[in-house]
């Protein structure tokens, strides 16, 4: 029964030992992590700090961010004048689809890249003008193809224009003045703006009568 007790008490000891020993271990783990955290934070917020700092710049210079960097290149290529270059990127709002305009109408069409510069300059809505004047010129075939970029200009609804005029002169042979003149009378036309929610008198409208102030 001695003997017993003195090999329990003996290991006891030794898981005591054990655990003080394991102890000190996490303990001194932890020191050593804390110093080595302490040491890399500088470093950890200075690499932080320039990649906070890259980032923007690379946005600014990298060439498929900068929307005017774009623009400049692609008028560069049609050929276009380093000042006329310059001013025409410089004032529109969105000078990626602008150039993309001018690209696509000088490309496709026999309409001289100035020109296409100088419309392009003029609408809001780039993509849909340059899809009105290709579609067009493409269908037309004729040499009215400057007049093209007025009439397709001064449409609010581009693409509605260009399909009538297709559709006029594929269905009807219209001459293509003349479909143009049709397609944009209609789509400018102020009674597809009236409200309809108003009625109309048959004679045309009439002045409300108010009863008078001294009238009971």
């Amino acid at each position: 029964m001695a003997l017993r007790c003195y090999f329990l008490d003996n290991i006891s000891f030794a898981m005591v030992l054990g655990s003080g020993e394991m102890n000190r271990k996490i303990s001194t783990s932890n020191v050593n992590l804390k110093s080595l955290f302490r040491l890399a934070a500088p470093a950890l917020a200075i690499a932080g700090y320039v990649g906070i700092t890259i980032l923007p710049v690379r946005a600014i210079t990298d060439y498929a961010s900068n929307d005017y960097r774009v623009c400049a290149a692609r008028l560069k290529n049609l050929g276009i004048s380093t000042e006329d270059t310059a001013r025409a990127c410089a004032e529109v709002l969105r000078p990626r689809d602008f150039s993309a305009c001018v690209v696509k109408i000088a490309g496709d069409t026999q309409i001289e890249a100035i020109d296409a510069v100088r419309t392009c300059s003029q609408v809001r809505r780039h993509n849909e003008f340059a899809s009105c004047v290709v579609g067009i010129i493409n269908n037309t075939q004729t040499t009215v193809n400057p007049e093209v970029l007025n009439y397709c200009r001064r449409s609010l609804l581009p693409l509605s224009f260009a399909k009538c005029v297709v559709g006029f002169r594929t269905e009807m042979d219209f001459d293509p003045r003349q479909a143009m003149d049709t397609c944009i009378d209609a789509s400018d036309s102020p009674r597809r703006y009236q409200p309809s929610f108003l009625p109309v008198a048959p004679g045309g409208p009439t002045n409300p009568v108010f009863p008078s102030p001294n009238t009971r």
